[in-house]
């Protein structure tokens, strides 16, 4: 829960400164490839914070041609932009707080423009408003909203899961969170990115979720892990990742999740972008190294 604080509280601060349905959608032979490869800078947050050019320029130099931020590290929205220019880079996507949705969304759409972001996505839901249905009939509605005002804009509104959106809440009368929001918000102002390792760790099928949900999915997080927790449904609500996520999450490819299997389901889902992500990398070059030579040769 620290960690997750941490993220959500890091983002705040960035911020304010058929039969054809039962098979892959890609049944023949594997081809296909990720164009682009992207990665959350989160993931090499401690460097972007002393060394926002510096690092940005050695994500680029080991191929990345995407990069998502979690922040810009009281950089201007023109220096940012200028900086990826500078390395051939594109930033598609961009994450901000739910506060930053709620009270700032006009000045960060203004931003993300100048910056070139086509998505921006919020990561986080607090706490306090997933305590009742009122709270998450709000957050419904202010997803909504912020997805209207971002398509006039030419942006696209998405939200990120973590794992405990697929537990049972009592709140929602035992529905899982994260099918309560692809229910209730409009498909069209309101896309997901969804994080294939968190959904992997909640024991549920990222698959059956494209196949229900077809062009839903524009954004995907591609993180690993050596061991996944069996956890019942009511477990995961309560779940924290410390361990898993210092101990267990590793580079894309080098650990158990099936990635051919889920990426032949890409045109189906409707992914565009896939970002590499690590919360707690022990060394965050050899996990981007290693996870970029992953998913610039897998085919699928």
């Amino acid at each position: 829960m620290q960690q997750l604080m941490h993220r959500r509280t890091f983002l705040e601060a960035s911020l304010a400164t058929g039969v054809l349905a039962a098979l892959p959608s890609r049944s023949f032979a594997a081809s296909h490839r990720i164009e682009k490869v992207g990665v959350q800078l989160y993931t090499v947050r401690g460097m972007m914070k002393t060394d926002f050019d510096g690092t940005i320029a050695k994500v680029a130099g080991i191929g990345y041609k995407e990069v998502e931020f979690a922040g810009y590290f009281d950089h201007s929205p023109k220096d940012v932009r200028a900086v990826l220019d500078k390395n051939g880079l594109s930033a598609p996507s961009c994450h901000v707080s739910y506060d930053v949705v709620q009270k700032h969304w006009p000045e960060t759409l203004e931003a993300a423009k100048i910056v070139g972001h086509t998505f921006i996505v919020c990561p986080w839901i607090d706490e306090n408003l997933r305590k009742t249905a009122d709270g998450w009939k709000g957050v419904v509605d202010t997803f909504n909203k912020a997805g209207e005002a971002s398509q006039k804009a030419g942006i696209q509104f998405a939200y990120h899961n973590h794992w405990w959106e697929f537990g049972p809440d009592a709140a929602l009368d035992g529905k899982l969170p994260y099918d309560y929001l692809l229910a209730s918000t409009d498909p069209k102002l309101v896309k997901m990115e969804m994080d294939l390792g968190w959904i992997s760790v909640a024991g549920k099928d990222p698959v059956w979720y494209f196949k229900s949900n077809p062009d839903r999915f524009p954004l995907v997080h591609v993180k690993d892990f050596k061991t996944l927790p069996h956890l019942a449904p009511d477990q995961i609500a309560s779940y924290r990742p410390e361990k898993i996520e210092k101990e267990d999450m590793i580079a894309p490819g080098s650990g158990i999740i099936d990635w051919k299997r889920i990426f032949s389901y890409s045109d189906q889902a409707g992914i565009q972008h896939y970002f590499l992500e690590h919360d707690s990398p022990k060394d965050p070059w050899a996990t981007l190294t290693d996870g970029y030579k992953y998913l610039s040769t897998v085919r699928f």
